[in-house]
């Protein structure tokens, strides 16, 4: 390697890190994040040198890349949820307890589970072009060029998307030792068996959402209403002996839990979003397909 491929390549890496949070918060996918990265790197690293030094501003260059790149992702994976069984959800950032919840990727409020889930109700321009402007301050004249379309119509998919946001847009990120104290109620609730602690304890507007691509025993449907998640949940315990041994993590920088494969309950990873000193929404990832990054 030449002292000038060096070069470029340390200066890559100095935005790897931007650049994986970019293509994650626009495909919700570690593997289609890394890929897009990766591939951001290939189409850089095979330039002319007379191309490299004509552009201006690396980061935004890398940023327009990546995110055209993303575009194609999504469009991509709006064809398989079509033929997707039961619900989608994002793949899960998983990390240690021990980590900085501000670490990485999951510093950023816009990468929260429940965040991403919103952003995928978008169609794939109008997430690019909003997570792309208002998260990372890409202007319309770059987003118009990685959407091949006038700058006009770049504000209009924008403008959509953050109005869509605003309308669902989620509760703050609530303090971990506040998560902790409400999921060890919550676990303690489900194990004992007492379905009116386990009411107690869910916001009125509590939803479950399952994701197992049909892989694995999960909810089909959303789960909405205090009375049917817990009626769900407690069945669930019911039928598999008891609330399985997992481990505390963090999922996307929010508390959750790490349960690998015991008897019929298939390795999984589960999320909450606590509101108001509730469990407002529980999500649980049984696709295995989606937890090949998570060592359980």
């Amino acid at each position: 390697m030449t002292a000038a491929e060096e070069t470029l390549a340390d200066d890559f890496t100095d935005h790897r890190s931007h650049l994986i949070g970019v293509a994650y918060r626009l495909t919700g996918s570690v593997a289609d994040a890394e890929d897009a990265v990766q591939e951001a790197w290939l189409r850089l690293s095979g330039l002319t040198t007379g191309a490299r030094a004509g552009i201006a501003d690396l980061r935004a260059w890398l940023t327009t890349v990546v995110g055209r790149i993303c575009l194609d992702r999504l469009r991509s994976a709006a064809v398989r949820r079509e033929r997707y069984v039961g619900q989608w959800l994002p793949e899960p950032l998983v990390t240690s307890v021990e980590d900085d919840p501000l670490d990485a990727v999951v510093r950023d409020d816009g990468v929260r589970m429940a965040a991403l889930v919103l952003l995928d109700n978008l169609t794939p321009e109008q997430r690019v072009a909003f997570v792309l402007h208002d998260a990372f301050g890409v202007p319309f004249d770059s987003i118009a060029t990685t959407l091949g379309c006038t700058v006009a119509t770049a504000r209009q998919h924008a403008s959509r998307g953050r109005r869509a946001a605003a309308v669902s847009t989620p509760p703050p990120r609530v303090a971990l030792d506040e998560q902790r104290e409400v999921l060890e109620k919550f676990l303690a609730a489900l194990h004992s068996g007492d379905l009116e602690a386990v009411v107690g304890l869910l916001h009125p507007e509590a939803i479950m959402v399952g994701d197992s691509g049909g892989k694995a025993r999960t909810a089909i449907n959303v789960v909405r209403g205090v009375d049917k998640v817990a009626r769900f949940l407690m069945g669930l315990l019911r039928k598999y002996g008891g609330v399985p041994t997992g481990e505390f993590v963090l999922v996307n920088g929010d508390l959750g839990l790490k349960i690998p494969a015991q008897g019929e309950v298939a390795a999984r990873v589960g999320s909450l979003v606590v509101r108001d000193g509730r469990v407002a929404a529980f999500y649980d990832f049984a696709n295995p397909d989606k937890l090949q990054h998570v060592t359980f």
